[in-house]
């Protein structure tokens, strides 16, 4: 199932960090993508930059129990970016369902299954029907972030 996200840009400031990067829409390496660029940093207990999206415009969950997991057409800059998704079972803005790729220089196509997800500061086990929320983040380490992201979409096998 393609997805048309909109993404919006989220960073450490939210919290009191420091990071700084942005989004934009643009060419990039051939194709148009949504591209997240930031200088991560972990001063001031910080430490990542994202682009997310809700699955539906309310915020509700949606039901992604008939799909298997998240194609990620995405290139970048080989540094290591965490994928992460948010239920209705979740209720602390800490708590994720989470694992991580590496975005190679030239355009791929990434599976991710859900049962590659792992729980974060939660006992919940990953409920693919209370899906409300997909995000890609920059995290964990400074370093300077450049991912693009030209789809993503529920798979099947």
């Amino acid at each position: 199932m393609k997805i048309e996200p909109e993404w919006e840009y989220v960073s450490d400031t939210v919290m009191g960090g420091v990071s700084e990067g942005g989004m934009q829409q643009e060419m990039y390496r051939g194709r148009m993508a949504t591209v997240l660029r930031g200088a991560v940093s972990l001063e001031n207990n910080g430490g990542f930059v994202q682009i997310a999206f809700d699955l539906r415009p309310d915020g509700t969950g949606f039901n992604a129990s008939d799909w298997d997991g998240i194609e990620l057409i995405n290139c970048g800059n080989h540094e290591l970016y965490d994928i992460r998704l948010r239920t209705d079972q979740l209720s602390r803005p800490w708590q994720s369902f989470r694992t991580d790729f590496t975005a190679a220089s030239e355009w791929r196509t990434e599976r991710i299954p859900f049962a590659a997800f792992v729980s974060h500061k939660t006992d919940a086990i990953f409920d693919p029907s209370q899906l409300r929320r997909i995000g890609v983040l920059a995290i964990g380490r400074a370093f300077q972030a450049e991912l693009a992201v030209a789809g993503i979409c529920l798979y099947r096998d």
